[in-house]
């Protein structure tokens, strides 16, 4: 004689299944704020990192280039910026130059 099993729970099974079912629910709320509270330590202290990174380059900067080398370079751009502005004025005057004489042509 074969036994057919019952999927059905009994009402002494059902406060066990339902208090099963609570702890589950409830350690898995516990582990996802867990998860979150990680999540925001790690963010802060990347956070913290950077800046004191950023910090400390700015120190190195500071301490490892002397300032009349800066002032050289700024100096150098500059100079080189002024020479680019110069031939982009020369450009642009000869190509009103130009327009006028078509101008001048077409009439």
């Amino acid at each position: 004689m074969q036994i057919e099993p019952t999927w059905w729970i009994s009402a002494v099974e059902a406060p066990v299944v339902a208090a099963l079912f609570w702890m589950v629910h409830g350690l898995r709320k516990d582990l996802h704020d867990r998860i979150d509270r990680t999540t925001e330590r790690e963010s802060d202290a990347v956070g913290r990192t950077r800046d004191e990174l950023a910090e400390f380059k700015l120190e190195v900067a500071r301490s490892y280039v002397p300032l009349t080398l800066i002032r050289d370079v700024d100096r150098r751009l500059s100079q080189h910026l002024l020479r680019i502005e110069e031939k982009l004025e020369e450009v642009k005057h000869a190509g009103t130059l130009r327009s006028r004489d078509r101008e001048r042509d077409d009439a």
